[in-house]
């Protein structure tokens, strides 16, 4: 009886191998990184959203976090970027009143060393278009628009990251 149960355990362990393997996902230890710790430094906000420095820094963050890499002040590596896009435009409208919005972020990226030679660039835009639809309530739709830019701020980081780890 314990044959046909082992036989039926490595049959998954082995498929579920062959999943992760042949749909390109890898699984990499932190020791495999390119680095283990950053410095996260000047976010430039060009466009006229007020405070999408703050919320792209704070994504930057938890992202690197979430990949095993430490953030520090002391870090022989510096990442510092530039939001040069924040687009609100109508997605649909109907009547003359717009109901659905769409938001357009882009940012630029540079990973320089402690010699201040700048090791990589990476520009990061679309398609990260975040819609939402508007309400007749002012404060809700406000607020549905900061929400939809820190989800657009978590998708740059989320690529950034995955960018500079999995090169």
């Amino acid at each position: 009886m314990q044959r046909p149960k082992a036989i039926l355990h490595f049959s998954a362990v082995l498929a579920l191998l062959l999943l992760f393997t042949g749909c390109g996902y890898r699984v990499h230890r932190q020791v495999s990184l390119p680095f283990t710790e950053i410095r996260i430094g000047r976010i430039v906000n060009q466009t006229l959203e007020p405070k999408l420095q703050d919320r792209l820094h704070k994504a930057l963050t938890e992202e690197f976090v979430k990949q095993g890499i430490r953030v520090s002040s002391s870090a022989p590596l510096t990442l510092t970027g530039t939001v040069t896009r924040f687009d609100l435009s109508t997605l649909s409208e109907k009547g003359g009143v717009t109901l659905d919005y769409r938001l357009a972020v882009e940012a630029v990226f540079s990973l320089t060393n402690r010699e201040g030679k700048i090791v990589e660039t990476k520009k990061i835009s679309g398609p990260f278009i975040v819609s939402f639809s508007a309400s007749e309530d002012m404060g809700r739709l406000l607020a549905t628009k900061d929400l939809a830019g820190e989800n657009a701020c978590r998708d740059i980081a989320l690529r950034l990251v995955g960018a500079l780890i999995y090169r």
